[in-house]
């Protein structure tokens, strides 16, 4: 269902501190006990063991009385790598699109700027100051602004995998994103989009000519004292406090949904190692401790000011104007303590058991992020979790588990709820239809669908055909190496009885992708993890597979020869693949097939 959203911007003073529920009780001042007490330690030690985590958490959680100042407590929970280390407050994890909020309010910085030029604000349209700016759909290519971006209102869906070719530099990455298609119109739906805060980050070095993983340490990391956090992922392990993201391999999820199978070692997801300008700082790349959020969550419900000395670090109208719900995410509560949600900027807001709560996650591979504040009761909380399968449902179970305790609610089993989300979400998942024994073949021979093809917006794609009876692969010298490769790096991955074609997709969670046969011109499309186990006696790779019903390849030899793929460009929910008589008219994204020269 579609929800459709007021053309009409907020007014510039918003109310920053929502009005009290006269239901609400405020903290006690004369009480110091402890919130990460025994009874909170056990119920969170309990929550990593039903998850059964290989990993751990870091904890932070804020309080302030008028009487006693802050209460600020840190501690880590479980393991942080590998190796048996444990996770310590100081431990450090990717926070993901919690990294989304630092990008906001560096652009609130830009615009409480008064000696800028030229000025910006809230209402700025994006075209008007950004040469590389466009999109497909021209309304909103000119029409959207600040807010629209911050908001994820401008009709395009998330389009991760355009991280599939050679990334380049933020200025080229927001020039592809005119040839991306949208799955809504503009500011008809809220559709999360990270690269809309890549856009965001570029204003910084454009308008200051100030790298912006600089302007966010120099403006607002550094007058904090978050020392420990970083865009950059070499800082973080030269440190030695950087936590390996687990993940679980082998585990037969038919007998144990949660079971811990293989526990295995993600390489460090960012490829951010020391030079600014990475496209995915502003939407994901910061990494940071229990310490630092424990800073971070004193200084937003402070309205800005160092939670130290006062000093207003970022001005209250910004934390403001962030906070303040623009579009919908959340429609219908999913649980009754809950309510519908909405976001601003970096920032959902909705209530929990009668208390307003604010708060964003963040999921890269390996790491997941919960931050959330209750301003009423100025109470905050911020779980940071290395478990890549369950991190998320074991940083909510956490947060909830905290809340209930500082809020003085009946408690309620968080942990117990996931787990039966997450085991009738494994139980209705759809089957794939099986392929026929004998399926009608392609318009033409496999092997001339392999090739070189190119979407402008995600760039080359060569696939390589794989004949199930001698693994014969095109001509070219890329595909025969990747067909050498595929006993080391793709072990146990295809069905050798399928006709495949088989590309590499360097990009966000992918490293390949294989179009397996189904029925004429369809082919099933499945995207692989390929990763290293760096262990001389394992065996080399090991992979992770994702696959649906919805992932579809569909090749067209009508007028232009191509293929288009459809699943994967992740719109909003409910929101259907695009229609269309043609294949190019019903792909979410569509290859042309290209001669070599031309690439």
């Amino acid at each position: 269902m579609h929800f459709l959203l007021s053309t009409v911007v907020l007014h510039t003073a918003i109310l920053c501190t929502a009005v009290s529920n006269p239901g609400q009780r405020p903290f006690s001042d004369d009480s110091r006990a402890k919130i990460l007490n025994t009874r909170v330690n056990a119920a969170i030690i309990s929550i990593l063991k039903e998850f059964k985590t290989p990993g751990g958490v870091g904890v932070a959680v804020v309080q302030q009385s008028q009487d006693s100042g802050w209460r600020i407590e840190t501690r880590g929970y479980g393991l942080a790598k590998v190796d048996g280390a444990m996770v310590t407050d100081d431990t450090l994890f990717a926070i993901g699109s919690n990294s989304k909020l630092f990008d906001v309010l560096a652009t609130g910085l830009l615009i409480s700027n008064e000696t800028l030029s030229p000025r910006i604000s809230w209402n700025t349209k994006i075209a008007s100051v950004m040469p590389e700016w466009g999109l497909m759909d021209p309304v909103a290519s000119s029409e959207t602004t600040i807010q629209d971006a911050m908001s994820h209102r401008t009709g395009l869906p998330r389009h991760d995998f355009i991280l599939h070719a050679d990334v380049g530099t933020v200025s080229e990455t927001i020039g592809r994103l005119r040839y991306l298609k949208p799955s809504t119109g503009f500011r008809e739906l809220w559709q999360y989009n990270n690269f809309i805060y890549t856009v965001l980050s570029y204003f910084p070095p454009l308008l200051t000519g100030i790298p912006f993983e600089t302007y966010v340490n120099d403006f607002i990391l550094q007058p904090l004292g978050m020392n420990s956090t970083t865009y950059f992922s070499k800082t973080a392990a030269d440190s030695g406090n950087l936590a390996d993201g687990m993940a679980r391999d082998g585990v037969n999820q038919i007998e144990d949904v949660f079971g811990l199978g293989r526990v295995r070692a993600y390489p460090f997801w960012s490829p951010n190692e020391g030079n600014p300008g990475s496209v995915i700082s502003g939407p994901g790349g910061l990494i940071s401790n229990a310490k630092n959020m424990a800073i971070w969550l004193q200084t937003l419900l402070s309205e800005g000011r160092n939670p130290v000395d006062g000093e207003i670090v970022i001005p209250e109208d910004v934390i403001c104007r962030v906070a303040a719900g623009v579009t919908v995410v959340v429609p219908a509560a999913q649980f009754p303590e809950l309510s519908p949600v909405v976001y601003g900027g970096g920032q959902m807001r909705g209530t929990y058991r009668g208390f307003e709560f604010i708060e964003h996650g963040g999921t890269v591979p390996g790491f997941k992020s919960q931050i959330t504040r209750i301003p009423n009761q100025n109470f905050g909380v911020a779980v940071l979790s290395n478990d890549e399968s369950f991190g998320f449902q074991i940083a909510e179970a956490v947060k909830f588990r905290i809340i209930d305790e500082v809020l003085d609610l009946e408690m309620i089993d968080w942990s117990a709820r996931f787990k039966s989300l997450i085991t009738a979400q494994f139980n209705e998942r759809p089957i794939p239809t099986p392929r026929s024994p004998n399926p009608t073949l392609p318009s033409i021979a496999f092997s001339a669908l392999a090739g070189t093809y190119r979407d402008p917006g995600y760039g080359i794609l060569e696939l390589c055909f794989i004949s199930p009876e001698n693994l014969i692969a095109s001509a070219s010298e890329s595909c025969r190496q990747l067909i050498d490769e595929i006993p080391t790096i793709l072990p146990a991955t295809l069905d050798p009885h399928i006709p495949t074609l088989l590309a590499r997709w360097k990009g966000f969670r992918i490293t390949h992708v294989y179009l397996a046969h189904f029925e004429q011109n369809l082919f099933n499309l499945t995207s692989v993890l390929s990763i290293p186990t760096g262990n001389s006696s394992d065996k080399p790779y090991w992979v992770q597979k994702n696959s649906h019903p919805n992932f579809v390849a569909e090749f067209s030899f009508e007028g232009t020869v191509g293929v288009g793929l459809r699943g994967l460009w992740g719109p909003g929910e409910g929101v259907e693949s695009p229609r269309g008589e043609s294949v190019e008219d019903r792909a979410e994204v569509w290859f042309a097939k290209i001669d070599d020269d031309d690439r």
